[in-house]
């Protein structure tokens, strides 16, 4: 099955997209795209791996759910297209930024900078029907990026995994906290953020362990 994702990702997610679940997800998308409206468009479904190759991934970020309103979502977790107003939780993410590192957030909720500097921001689904949250969880898409999550924990060393809330952490839990570092605290939703989200600090301890590492830390 020919799928267009950024090469260094296709050639090792290649057996992936051979599997009849993948077969089975791709159906049921299109037939979602024919018929509804689905967030996000649909080139940027593979958005983060288009601008976070996997040889320049050193950060990791799981998010759940893509945005679920119009204009928000465009296939990078937690972040928003430019000029649109910025979700609870990205505004506590933004908030726990300025607290960690002194530094004021950029005006816009849009993420690419990250993204561009190896933080790989993935959803677990990566589409999602307007206005219903969660409505394409168990459809295919958490096997894919469950694949995905694999093949960086087991081919590279020294990254960042910043697991937010108990689903990313479950998501997140066979991963070698001897081979990278794992970041974990609760979601930064407004429901969780004040139970051990807020200071928790995820920004600085990645750019310690990035220099540590003698890798370039991100500029947030």
């Amino acid at each position: 099955m020919v799928v267009k994702i950024e090469q260094s990702w296709n050639e090792r997610l290649a057996p992936e997209f051979e599997k009849s679940y993948f077969s089975d997800l791709v159906h049921f998308v299109k037939n979602e795209y024919a018929t509804k409206t689905i967030y996000p468009k649909g080139n940027k479904i593979f958005n983060a791996f288009d601008k976070t190759p996997f040889d320049k991934v050193k950060v990791v970020i799981l998010g759940q759910d893509p945005y679920h309103e119009p204009g928000q979502a465009h296939g990078l977790c937690f972040s928003v297209n430019d000029g649109i107003m910025l979700p609870p939780s990205l505004q506590n993410i933004y908030q726990e930024l300025r607290e960690d590192l002194g530094i004021t957030p950029a005006a816009s909720g849009n993420l690419e900078r990250w993204a561009e500097q190896g933080v790989l921001l993935l959803n677990a689904t990566l589409t999602v029907q307007a206005h219903r949250a969660g409505s394409h969880q168990q459809k295919g898409w958490e096997e894919f990026t469950d694949a995905v999550v694999h093949k960086i924990a087991e081919e590279k060393e020294h990254v960042v995994f910043i697991l937010w809330g108990s689903y990313a952490q479950k998501k997140g839990a066979f991963i070698d906290p001897f081979k990278h570092l794992i970041l974990k605290s609760a979601h930064p939703s407004p429901l969780s953020s004040y139970r051990g989200f807020f200071g928790s600090k995820p920004f600085s301890k990645t750019n310690e362990y990035l220099i540590k590492t003698g890798q370039a830390p991100i500029q947030w």
